[in-house]
């Protein structure tokens, strides 16, 4: 039976962690909380649910996810955000793994929740994500804030049944803000790397962006919630190309 090392990093998440601590209680043999100075009860949650709470300087997702897997006492990790939660099918299927770890890393697909609604088109799903893995095969990388854990050489990796449920945005409201969020960071990520905001990508991305997730990914079947979130997808699109142009303009100024 191989052990698992769950690993959460956190920043003042008491509305969502106990959720997650508690979903993978049947899973984990340690549990990993890596904690960038909360001001809330963050803590004192993560410890009464009995994981390893650690505080440890934010500086970016990917060098605080990559810090997080040193703190693990074991190799295989299962990497989640505070704000997702395993579902039971997903349970089941990581319990399998651990008999026998064939693969060199497992992924999930992952549904997100807007309000009381789970958003399953409109490019939102199934947004596969690789969080079970050997730490020692790949470490964090990408661009802020969308991190992905990449393999230092070719590997297996086999999909797991059931759903990484993400409770992630109680309003559209608070889609928005962290729409706007992102883009930011993202403009920053692209500026330090030295791409540029072509006039013509400001133009037409965001437009094919909806109209690719919207009747391509049938954003359109889920009625007025699903028009907001492609107008909302080719929204992050515009600003992060808007925020990068205003980066190289104030550059040259």
């Amino acid at each position: 039976m191989q052990r698992i090392s769950v690993v959460i990093i956190s920043l003042n998440e008491e509305r969502d962690i106990a959720r997650c601590l508690r979903s993978v209680k049947r899973i984990a043999d340690e549990i990993v909380v890596v904690d960038s100075f909360s001001t809330d009860s963050t803590g004192v949650i993560c410890k009464s649910l009995g994981a390893n709470f650690i505080e440890h300087g934010f500086r970016s997702y990917i060098e605080q996810k990559n810090f997080a897997l040193t703190c693990a006492k074991y190799d295989k990790i299962l990497s989640l955000d505070a704000d997702e939660e395993l579902s039971e099918e997903l349970i089941n299927s990581i319990l399998e793994v651990k008999k026998e770890f064939a693969r060199d890393g497992y992924s999930m697909n992952r549904l997100t929740r807007i309000g009381d609604k789970w958003i399953n088109h409109s490019g939102w799903y199934p947004d596969t994500k690789l969080r079970l893995f050997d730490r020692n095969k790949g470490e964090w990388a990408g661009l802020n804030p969308h991190d992905e854990f990449r393999y230092y050489d070719k590997a297996s990796v086999q999909r797991l049944d059931g759903n990484l449920l993400h409770h992630s945005f109680y309003s559209f409201e608070e889609l928005e803000k962290q729409t706007d969020r992102f883009a930011k960071l993202g403009a920053r990520a692209y500026y330090e790397k030295g791409k540029k905001a072509a006039v013509a990508k400001v133009a037409l991305k965001p437009s094919m962006r909806f109209a690719r997730d919207y009747f391509f990914n049938g954003g359109f079947l889920h009625g007025k919630i699903g028009f907001k979130v492609c107008i909302n997808n080719a929204r992050s699109t515009y600003l992060k190309y808007k925020y990068l142009h205003q980066l190289w303009t104030k550059a040259k100024s």
